[in-house]
């Protein structure tokens, strides 16, 4: 059994409460994404879109780590059901900025408020100044992990 120094046993209880109420977080989320009848990529895609605006394939692609070719078949299942369209890139002939129909908006504007709303229920357990501190502690280790 490993015996770790008082230095490990805290890395380790942090590292394992952390997981654990992410993976109870994100299980919540996930099962209110799952009752809009989109999938997880979709439901990125859109949330997006809805937020930032248009934007090519290839920028999707790198900014949510999702290969071209999949990322190309989630494009065209949304656009299929009438929740994008591909608009092309006057500068680049070969691109395609995808963007939100109406019935895209629509559906975002009817399920992004309640979705926030889950979100927040699930964070509504800390205080703000709290959620402040976690965000700087959370960021500062993710610049530091990225810099191993």
């Amino acid at each position: 059994m490993f015996q770790g120094d008082d230095q490990s046993e805290l890395d380790l209880r942090l590292f394992r409460v952390w997981m654990k109420s992410f993976n109870t977080v994100f299980k919540n989320i996930s099962l209110d994404i799952d009752s809009y009848g989109i999938s997880h990529e979709q439901f990125m895609i859109l949330e997006l879109l809805y937020s930032k605006g248009p934007h090519p394939v290839q920028k999707i692609s790198e900014t949510f780590s999702i290969p071209s070719g999949s990322i190309t078949y989630v494009v065209d299942k949304l656009e299929k059901k009438d929740m994008v369209k591909r608009e092309p890139i006057p500068s680049d002939r070969r691109a395609f900025n995808v963007t939100l129909t109406e019935k895209g908006r629509e559906l975002f504007d009817t399920i992004f408020p309640k979705h926030v709303e889950t979100i927040s229920q699930n964070l509504s357990f800390v205080t703000n100044d709290e959620k402040q501190q976690l965000i700087e502690l959370l960021k500062k280790i993710g610049f530091g992990a990225q810099e191993l």
